[in-house]
């Protein structure tokens, strides 16, 4: 069991910023952003790609995340300056980020087992030893970071702008606000986190790979929905919290599926299940919720 926590809370944390990026696009922006699905494998390519080449973790991590920019502040030129459909919009940059990699790595899967990483480097500076836990403590310390600078960004007057485009775009668009540049920050500040999430996946795997981004998308999205059904829908803090903790706890819910016995093989099969308890989850306790409440009213239309 402690295996399972330990896994699913690492791996948890790494996708957490993918679910973070998620957070932003789909849930407070309402933009089905399919760019993810491209923009995770790509910016791992990058990483290990700078990596072999001999570039320091840090350069080749925040190299990797400034690509992810690039590619949402594509996918948003695409639909609000050319006019282009959102979901369309995200296939074509994701199509195109699949060449890129390809590009990049110049093969389809870039070993790091005998490079250094920027788990070694965190630990080394911060004193610890290399192992999962020290991992935990450092992917725990940069979640507080880029959670926090998102928490302040979002209550700036810039992110209530990017808050209030999502709830209600013609509002926003009446007071004098540019949709097309809020839609594009978000879209940047959303594949950015996407693709520390990628960078980080590559160099703790040790590996990057062409496939790495078949199925991330379903997997934050899913990550969200179940934080959401734990915690509640709530303030900025809460929506941000639930999305790292849905991730872990994602994570570990597969982690246990495989520790059970499951093959590899249905890997996808048992995330898929997991995708769809975590939807009808909020449906089945808001049906229970109204049963208790009806069967209240009738015990006291009884007794009066």
């Amino acid at each position: 069991m402690e295996t399972v926590l330990t896994s699913g809370t690492e791996e948890g944390l790494i996708y957490g910023f993918m679910a973070l990026g998620i957070l932003l696009s789909f849930r407070m922006l309402g933009f089905p952003d399919l760019t993810v699905e491209g923009c995770f494998p790509f910016a791992a390519g990058v990483a290990a790609t700078l990596l072999v080449a001999g570039a320091s973790p840090p350069v080749a991590t925040i190299v990797a995340v400034l690509s992810g920019i690039v590619a949402g502040l594509i996918a948003g030129a695409i639909h609000t300056r050319l006019g282009i459909n959102n979901i369309l919009a995200g296939i074509l940059v994701a199509s195109a980020l699949y060449t890129a990699q390809l590009r990049t790595m110049g093969r389809p899967n870039v070993p790091l087992l005998n490079y250094d990483t920027i788990y070694g480097q965190a630990l080394g500076f911060l004193g610890l030893t290399e192992s999962r836990w020290g991992n935990i403590a450092f992917l725990a310390m940069l979640t507080l970071i880029v959670g926090g600078a998102l928490f302040w960004f979002l209550h700036t007057d810039l992110g209530l702008a990017v808050r209030a485009t999502g709830d209600n775009e013609i509002m926003v668009r009446s007071l004098g606000v540019d949709v097309r540049d809020t839609k594009m920050i978000t879209l940047a500040l959303g594949n950015g986190l996407v693709a520390l999430s990628g960078a980080l996946a590559a160099q703790e795997q040790g590996f990057a790979d062409v496939s790495m981004g078949i199925g991330t998308l379903v997997a934050a999205a899913a990550a969200v929905v179940i934080g959401e059904t734990v915690l509640g829908q709530g303030g900025v803090g809460r929506s941000l919290l639930s999305a790292v903790l849905g991730s872990i706890a994602y994570r570990a819910l597969l982690a246990f599926g495989l520790r059970l016995g499951f093959p590899a093989t249905d890997f996808k099969a048992v995330a898929a299940v997991l995708v769809l308890l975590a939807l009808v989850a909020p449906q089945l306790r808001n049906r229970w919720r109204e049963t208790v409440t009806r069967r209240a009213v009738a015990r006291g239309g009884a007794a009066t």
